[in-house]
């Protein structure tokens, strides 16, 4: 499961639970897992709880689908008793204020094995959000009073660091690009996407040095993830930078990096929470509803993540942008059709941020092509219905759409991370 493991072998008693606790504190776990084997007392675990700061998994696994009633013995269902603490556990732990998980099965149950990976999962996006630099360059889009964040939120809640940036960083790094570069740039985009008529040579050599520009910025400033916005005037400087940005940002959000325009710092967030459980995450917001075939139409104009394309990524030249200033060249497709999650990050009256997700069906059928990515997303309800409902958790009008069921690993990882959860 892709995770780094730290064993302090068996315990015993509440002596070797203090031990424990502190090899675990010392190692600073993203998650705890102890392994039930048989009865124990809470004594023995409890330390680990509470002192090693970190959230903790109770699992227990008996060896068989049932026990052998006429051969077994007292040593035999011994082995088969694993189950008699976990209520202990977590009354235990309630009464001390800790929360309280657990999987219990059999070692061989797949549907067992599916939820511990679940919680595995959920504390790779822990780790992920605890240690993340997040890029947050430009100015708030005027007006988007949804998307403005707090920064010192994230540090708060999750660990991480917002490194607030200028568009002249981008710009002194932009300048440095050589020609060389550029042609290199492009030849990688034209592997990558199809370049539709309307693409212009100068249009698509200015995204490709931005791009170029973009992956110096990330690794000067060691970069998880980068939200952006710059309004500009009549074709200045930093409005064109922001223009070039789309080619650049999409590349990053395809290789791990969400890149993520209209300085939407929660939402990259959320962006990234799906891009380490393999889930990819595409910027989007509700862009129409179709009462016929009863789907929600969602995408957004800009960056998108190209590894979720169910085809390949179509690069158009666009004249004029909707929804900001300039031109330029900007990405267009549809996300893969099957399963989908959609992941948004919330904060609320009292500042807290929240998990908000909705699993549906993203099926095929008429696109617009107009430089957008956009996706036909089936919830096995009414379109305006699931707006409202959507609406009222207090997502926001952005979110990450990845592929893939994955709303237990999301509420697991709010969980983990100590916050609240809401689904639609």
């Amino acid at each position: 499961m892709d995770a780094e493991v730290t064993d302090v072998g068996f315990i015993s008693d509440a002596q070797e639970g203090a031990a424990a606790a502190e090899q675990l504190r010392r190692a600073d776990c993203d998650l705890i897992v102890l392994f039930l084997t048989t009865y124990l007392t809470a004594s023995m675990v409890l330390p680990i709880a509470q002192r090693a700061n970190s959230p903790v998994l109770v699992i227990d696994l008996q060896p068989t689908e049932k026990m052998d009633h006429a051969s077994f013995g007292t040593g035999e269902w011994l082995a088969y008793c694993g189950q008699c603490p976990v209520p202990e556990v977590g009354n235990v732990f309630r009464r001390a204020g800790i929360p309280f998980r657990s999987v219990s099965g059999w070692l061989r149950q797949e549907s067992a094995w599916a939820r511990i990976e679940q919680w595995i999962s959920a504390a790779h996006v822990r780790a992920a959000l605890r240690h993340a630099r997040h890029g947050l360059m430009g100015h708030l889009y005027p007006g988007m009073l949804d998307v403005s964040t707090d920064l010192t939120l994230l540090p708060s809640t999750f660990g991480s660091h917002v490194e607030v940036l200028e568009f002249d960083d981008l710009r002194a790094r932009v300048e440095k690009v050589t020609d060389d570069e550029v042609a290199e740039r492009m030849a990688l985009a034209r592997e990558v996407f199809t370049l539709d008529a309307s693409v212009q040579d100068e249009d698509f050599a200015w995204g490709a040095r931005v791009s170029v520009g973009l992956d110096r910025l990330v690794d000067d400033f060691e970069l998880d993830s980068l939200a952006y916005y710059h309004r500009g005037l009549d074709g200045e400087q930093h409005e064109r930078l922001g223009a070039g940005m789309i080619l650049g940002a999409s590349l990053l959000t395809a290789r791990g990096i969400p890149a993520t325009g209209e300085f939407e710092l929660r939402t990259t967030v959320a962006q990234l929470a799906s891009q380490v459980i393999g889930a990819g995450g595409s910027f989007c917001e509700i862009q129409a509803l179709n009462f016929e075939d009863d789907v929600v139409e969602m995408g957004h104009d800009g960056p998108a993540h190209l590894s979720v394309s169910a085809r390949d990524p179509l690069l158009r030249g666009l004249g004029v942008y909707h929804g900001k200033r300039g031109w330029g060249v900007s990405v267009e497709f549809d996300v893969q059709h099957g399963p989908v999650t959609l992941l948004g990050l919330g904060q609320d009256a009292d500042g807290g941020l929240s998990f908000i997700a909705s699993e549906g069906t993203s099926v095929p059928g008429p696109l617009l092509e107009i430089g957008n990515t956009t996706t036909r997303i089936d919830f096995g309800r009414d379109p305006g219905e699931w707006v409202d409902d959507w609406s009222a958790t207090g997502v926001g009008h952005h979110w990450s759409l990845s592929v893939g069921h994955r709303a237990g690993t999301y509420r697991a990882a709010a969980s983990l991370l100590g916050i609240d959860y809401r689904e639609v």
